[in-house]
Order: C-alpha cells, then sequence, then structure tokens
C-alpha cells in the first residue's frame, strides 16, 4: 500500500468506534497551523490548508463512505471558508512580513465598529447557513450553523489581527466538542479539547504582545 492510499483508508479504533487516520492527520495540521498563528509566522495558513483539505473529506462521509457515515456539512463547509480565507491571510501576513515589519502580524483589538459590522456579519451568516444546512440534511444544523459561522469569523479576525479572534475559537470550540462526540468524531472532538485551552493561550499571549507593542511605539510628533 503506497502512502496516499493509507492515509485516504487507514481506521483505527477509539472508544471501540473506527476512525479515519486522515482525521487524526488533519486536526495534527491543525494544530500545526494554531501554534504557528500563535507564533505569527506565515507557515500557519498553507499547514492549515493542508488540514482543511483532509477535514473536508472526513465530514462528507455519504459522500466518502466514512465510518460515522454522516454529513456534517456545516463542518465540511468551514473547511472550504478556512482555505479560501487562509489564502487571503497568507497574502496579508506574507506582505506585511516583507514590508519590513518585525512580524507578518501586528495584534490589536478590533474597533468598536469593527464589532459591530463583525456582530452583524454574524447575524446573517448564522441565518443562512442554519438554512441551507438544514436543507442539506446536515446531523444537528442549528449547532453546525453556530460552529461554521465562529470559524469564518475567526479565520478572518486572525487574518486582520484581531485578538479577539482567540475568543471567537473558545466559542466555536465549547460548541463543537459535544456535537463532534454524539456523532462519533472522536479525534476532532479530542482536538477541539485541545484548541480550546490553546486558545486561552493564544488570547493572552496576543494580549501581552499588544500591549506590550503598543507601550513600545513612539508618541506622534505634534507640530505647533
Amino acid at each position: 500500500m503506497n502512502p496516499v492510499d493509507w492515509l485516504l483508508t487507514s481506521q483505527v479504533t477509539i472508544a471501540g468506534s473506527p476512525v479515519l487516520v486522515r482525521e487524526i492527520v488533519g486536526n495534527v495540521f491543525g494544530l500545526g497551523s494554531a501554534l504557528f498563528g500563535m507564533r505569527r509566522l506565515v507557515a500557519a495558513w498553507p499547514v492549515g490548508i493542508v488540514g482543511n483539505a483532509l477535514l473536508f473529506t472526513v465530514f462528507v462521509g455519504g459522500i466518502f463512505d466514512t465510518p460515522q457515515d454522516k454529513d456534517l456539512w456545516g463542518q465540511a463547509g468551514r473547511q472550504v471558508f478556512f482555505a479560501l480565507v487562509s489564502i487571503y491571510g497568507w497574502y496579508r501576513w506574507y506582505q506585511t512580513r516583507h514590508r519590513g515589519a518585525g512580524s507578518a502580524v501586528q495584534p490589536r483589538w478590533a474597533t468598536g465598529r469593527e464589532r459591530i459590522e463583525l456582530a452583524g456579519i454574524a447575524v446573517v451568516l448564522y441565518a443562512v447557513a442554519y438554512f441551507v444546512l438544514r436543507e442539506l440534511g446536515s446531523w444537528g444544523p442549528q449547532w453546525d450553523a453556530w460552529i461554521l459561522t465562529g470559524s469564518i469569523l475567526a479565520t478572518y479576525g486572525m487574518a486582520r489581527g484581531f485578538v479577539e479572534f482567540w475568543l471567537i475559537w473558545v466559542a466555536v470550540d465549547v460548541v463543537g466538542v459535544p456535537l463532534l462526540v454524539q456523532a462519533k468524531f472522536y479525534p476532532s472532538a479530542a482536538m477541539y479539547v485541545v484548541y480550546g485551552l490553546f486558545c486561552v493561550l493564544g488570547f493572552a499571549s496576543w494580549w501581552k504582545i499588544q500591549n506590550t507593542e503598543r507601550a513600545a511605539a513612539p508618541e506622534p510628533v505634534v507640530v505647533g
């Protein structure tokens, strides 16, 4: 068996249920992306895209014949959005890094206007996602829509350098863990727990960086 066939077909047994190896590998790439993101490295984006591609095939079990045989279209759809937003984030961080900035992104709090805009987008995204996922027959559409909406906003927030994006991820993880356990996607559920803990650390790290860099910024020169 060649490595590609092994990755696509191999399974392990967890809690008495078969689990695809590619679900585990995809989540490992996702964790790697988060680690690089906390360190503000451009590599976070291409590493994440690899994980997105693998996990997309996992969450549409009815099409790719996974052991769980459940279609979580919100989970699958968010992998597509992750990949698209990741291209934007990759470009944005790369440009920032090569303009002479010390890091690929400078963390900052979103402005009041940006928060209001994000809240409005969240309401619209959730309403649309819930309707589409319900019509597609997604398993648990109300929670799947929550996860999809939060994931899109969090990924966009990461690309823009908003400190709050870590907290959005925590809100996604709180809903994602019980949903994935019930659907028997155990590696993804376990990784969501790890993500949640990691996001708390990431939030604290970016908050500290934001405060440090703001304090180190030169005072504006006022010409009278």
